[in-house]
């Protein structure tokens, strides 16, 4: 098929300028060949201009190129993801001994093993960063139970950065270089921002939905020791190269082959459904993919945050279609949703799902069995019912604390367990935010917010 440059330059000149945000760049793979476009400035205050070797911080995505390096260690037969991680880091911990013992690769890769997400912990610049913050994360209390359910979960990333580690006596950083960005080509791919110095790197940008925002006030808050979970630094470019390295069964632009045909059919193996299938338009997790079911045609990919930035990539694999967008603030995703949209549509015949929104229908709602308190690290829950309606208070507390002040929320009925939140602005939700209540493989009630398990305490 062709790629109507001129069509999609202007379409995405459209969509980014009425979405208020600032710049962004976006690359195509399509019959083989990368297609890449750029528009706007990579910052307000200084007017730079995006163009399509700019590079910005891709947050979460980083969870794939850290996926990718696991399997390999897994392929060698250096690591057995079945095998208790503490065979491999003895030093290893939860809060709970006897989820220490259990707790396995396989689970971490899949957001499976019941380990929190927003652990932040800075420990400092040097080559032990990740041991330090393993040592630091054994006190951390689980969202579930392991294989239980799911619940997104960042720490699980860095415990995989470790083991990264100490099977390759390299850090993280050099055996991402080394095992995957060399083969890859990938010369506009980093993981620290004196790096990114090299290049036009876009800075972040924050505000109040449907005006423009300002830059934000730090180009990167992110610690050293967040790497392997939402450290990458990239061009949209090269983040479709590795899309198309799983797209070639494993074999890289310079004929190395990475990952063995069965490995990446591994990958995007369906390991658990997703209850929350409207947070990052998840259906279900693979060992570092999300997996998507576009009416029927399945695809894969991965969204990423970080301050000001959003980045998104999606995979079609029966039409060897890759896209990636790349943005600094502003009104992101539905930019992301309208535009990704219109692009699988004509490039891979693919529907993807209509915006998530309340039920056009009004849904009855027992209320009841909804109310009460639910808790994980850094966060409590309040779900209210008043006057026959739901309302949610997100709250913030211990190391959390001083992210954000409490989130007020609204619940309109979707289902009897999916509510659409009234929103915490557009860069994460389209209109309106997903709030989703389910029960565990052991019985334990829960809420979903923002893909993450918070347990009923009280």
């Amino acid at each position: 098929m062709t790629f109507d440059t001129a069509h999609w330059q202007a379409r995405f000149e459209e969509l980014r300028a009425a979405h208020r945000v600032p710049g962004a760049t976006l690359a195509v793979l399509v019959d083989g060949t990368i297609h890449e476009l750029a528009s706007g400035v990579l910052h307000r205050g200084t007017g730079v201009e995006a163009t399509t070797d700019s590079v910005f911080q891709l947050g979460s995505i980083a969870k794939v190129y850290t996926a990718t390096l696991v399997m390999q260690l897994a392929e060698s037969g250096e690591l057995d993801l079945d095998a208790p991680v503490v065979d491999v880091l003895p030093e290893f911990a939860v809060a709970d001994p006897a989820a220490t013992a259990a707790i396995t690769t396989r689970q971490l890769l899949s957001h499976t093993s019941g380990l929190t997400c927003d652990f932040t912990h800075d420990t400092g610049r040097g080559d032990d960063c990740l041991a330090k913050y393993v040592e630091a994360a054994r006190g951390v209390a689980l969202d579930c139970a392991p294989g239980t359910g799911v619940s997104y979960s960042s720490v699980g990333y860095n415990v995989l950065g470790r083991i990264v580690e100490v099977l390759t006596g390299r850090t993280w950083d050099e055996a991402l270089r080394e095992r995957l960005l060399t083969p890859l080509g990938a010369e506009h791919t980093m993981t620290l921002p004196e790096e990114a110095l090299r290049f036009r790197a876009a800075m972040g940008h924050l505000g109040e939905p449907g005006r423009d925002p300002e830059p934000a006030p730090a180009w990167d808050l992110m610690p050293r020791s967040a790497g392997p979970y939402g450290r990458v630094i990239a061009s949209a470019a090269d983040v479709v190269r590795l899309a198309k390295l799983h797209l070639d069964d494993g074999v890289a632009q310079d004929g190395t082959r990475v990952l063995s045909t069965s490995t990446v059919a591994a990958m995007r193996r369906r390991v658990v459904d997703v209850p929350d299938k409207w947070t990052v338009s998840a259906d279900g997790w693979g060992l570092g993919w999300t997996l998507y079911d576009w009416s029927g045609d399945p695809g894969y990919g991965h969204d990423g945050a970080s301050i000001g930035q959003y980045a998104y990539l999606r995979v079609v694999p029966h039409a060897n279609v890759a896209v990636a967008l790349l943005t600094n603030g502003g009104g992101a995703r539905p930019l992301y949703a309208t535009l990704m949209r219109e692009l699988l549509s004509e490039l891979a015949d693919v529907e993807m799902p209509p915006p998530f929104e309340p039920a056009a229908q009004p849904v009855a709602v027992d209320f009841t069995p909804l109310v009460g308190t639910y808790a994980r690290e850094g966060v409590v829950i309040t779900v209210t019912e008043e006057k026959g309606a739901g309302h949610l208070r997100y709250e913030f507390v211990g190391g959390m604390k001083d992210f954000s002040p409490p989130l007020e929320i609204d619940l309109s009925p979707v289902t009897s367990t999916v509510f659409a939140g009234s929103g915490v602005g557009a860069a994460f939700s389209e209109d309106w935010m997903p709030v989703v209540f389910a029960t565990l493989a052991d019985g334990t009630a829960c809420c979903y917010v923002g893909m993450r398990a918070a347990p009923k305490v009280g």
